[in-house]
């Protein structure tokens, strides 16, 4: 499929068709799209909650009460949805473990070389740490991984709804993210759009090239 008729038609759903489910093979493609996503020093600072029956997308849609009930029904209509946290903070135990995920995966041409990436990874953590700002960090790596997922699912013709609108509060509590060390960052709810899916049938709208686009 052309990227720029992908990117043209690609919208955030309003309303699912119940009967369609997305095909496990798409729903794969679409999880490793999610792993694969780049992240700053390859911290990967994020985890993912899949819901695709009825009783876990229920316990999600706990978090879309007033006055985010309009997203209640994305949830529960959708084939699929994912939340996507981030990790609250980046202990050596986790940095440890990406270094070993790291050679076991052949990325170290010998100890030397696994031994630098460690500690500059550990030195730019350590900075986020000093400045105070290692959850807005990871919300922001979390958020290039929604990306990658959105832009997967248009190429798989997969519909999407980004949300966050949501309580927090209720989502952290319903999955226990505070014991796990995990943020709510976003919901992604995924499926096959309806008849009622005003926004299908709406022409794309965003500002001109000139007014957002400055070459130096």
């Amino acid at each position: 499929m052309d990227l720029l008729h992908t990117l043209t038609h690609r919208h955030t759903t309003k309303a699912y068709d119940t009967e369609r489910k997305i095909p496990a093979p798409v729903v794969a493609q679409l999880l490793e799209a999610l792993r694969y996503s780049p992240s700053s020093v390859n911290s990967q600072p994020w985890h993912f909650f899949v819901a695709d029956n009825d009783a876990g997308k229920a316990q999600i849609a706990k978090a879309t009460s007033s006055p985010f009930a309009f997203n209640a029904s994305r949830v529960m209509d959708a084939s699929h949805v994912i939340v996507l946290s981030a990790r609250n903070t980046l202990p050596p135990e986790y940095l440890q473990t990406l270094s070993d995920q790291e050679e076991a995966d052949g990325r170290y041409a010998n100890a030397d070389a696994r031994a630098q990436a460690h500690k500059g990874r550990a030195g730019f953590v350590g900075l986020h740490e000093q400045a105070g700002d290692v959850p807005v960090w990871t919300q922001k790596q979390t958020y290039i991984a929604q990306g990658f997922l959105l832009l997967s699912a248009a190429l798989l013709g997969v519909d999407a709804t980004p949300m966050e609108g949501f309580d927090a509060a209720i989502l952290s509590t319903e999955l226990e993210l505070a014991e796990k060390g995990l943020s709510p960052a976003v919901i992604v709810a995924l499926g096959y759009h309806s008849d009622a899916d005003f926004n299908a049938r709406l022409p794309k709208s965003r500002l001109p090239e000139k007014s957002i686009f400055s070459h130096i």
